[in-house]
């Protein structure tokens, strides 16, 4: 399993939990934490990884061109980490959990240094959470100061390979501290076996958790696109649009203001959140711009 990567270089952990120093034959793609792995040695601790397995699922990001950059393979739980500050965006939200739809993983909203919240803010979050918790999204409130939300936090990962995403500032970092005591071990681990040193950073880095299962932290972004979803893709990924197919007058009806449109009357009984609706209009317009982009007349 890959459980690190620094530039060009993979840290692989072989069956027996040994770490080694890999680089990776050019045709294999750019290859990412969670990956399974063929390898053979090319020197002590140090080995060419000459295959990858078929993935379950990827997670993926722009990169500045543009391109496809694979984030993390296999991951099965994605939670999403936001906190007081900075403000929660709903509409990076909205963005993650299409991707949690599309590659099948089950997503958790996680509002870490809740203690920092007070009632009536607190209150306010409630509210604004509430369309997603009536689409039965998992929402948690943690505080590393507390115990027993930790635990509860814990009970989510178990068994899982999970990725912590999220803005910068939200406390990723300490919520990897806090749910793995060793991790500054095994970052000391993971420096020896790249012999790049104790500050050297990884893009991604995994984690086994003491109860089963593995967490991967990612580097927090300022923004995350969906700069290759279809408007197919983004009925599939807004979930509350699923119960709604085949109902329209129309049977490619995109829910964007077409007559007899089911989502719309479904707007007006309350039934899907005006709020998700326009977050899901904003998003099939740019991936229509996209397709006319990428054909165009």
């Amino acid at each position: 399993m890959v459980i690190a990567h620094f530039g060009r270089d993979l840290v692989v952990e072989d069956i027996a939990g040994r770490l080694h120093l890999c680089s990776a034959r050019k045709k294999l793609g750019r290859i990412v934490c969670g990956d399974r792995v063929r390898w053979q040695t090319s020197g002590p601790e140090q080995g060419v990884v000459t295959a990858v397995d078929a993935r379950k699922s990827l997670l993926a990001r722009p990169d500045p061109r543009g391109e496809e950059r694979p984030l993390a393979a296999n991951v099965d739980r994605l939670i999403i980490v936001c906190a007081p500050e900075p403000p929660l965006s709903e509409a990076l939200v909205d963005r993650y959990l299409v991707v949690a739809e599309l590659i099948g993983a089950q997503p958790l909203l996680l509002v870490n240094k809740s203690d920092l919240l007070a009632p009536a803010a607190r209150a306010h979050l409630e509210e604004r959470l509430a369309a997603f918790r009536q689409l039965d999204y998992p929402v948690l409130f943690t505080s590393t100061r507390e115990g027993d939300q930790v635990a509860t936090l814990m009970a989510h990962l178990n068994g899982h390979t999970s990725i912590l995403v999220g803005q910068s500032g939200v406390g990723k970092s300490s919520l990897v501290r806090l749910l793995v005591p060793d991790a500054e071990i095994r970052i000391g681990q993971l420096s020896d076996a790249s012999g790049l040193g104790k500050h050297t950073t990884t893009e991604t880095t995994l984690y086994h958790l003491a109860g089963g299962g593995d967490l991967i932290d990612s580097p927090g972004v300022r923004d995350f696109q969906l700069w290759q979803a279809t408007a197919e893709d983004l009925q599939r990924g807004f979930r509350e649009l699923r119960d709604y197919q085949g109902q329209c007058r129309f049977l490619d009806c995109r829910h964007n203001g077409e007559p007899g449109c089911a989502v719309a009357a479904a707007i007006e009984t309350g039934h899907v959140d005006t709020r998700r609706l326009a977050s899901y209009r904003t998003l099939l317009q740019q991936a229509l711009a996209r397709e006319k982009d990428r054909y165009p007349a």
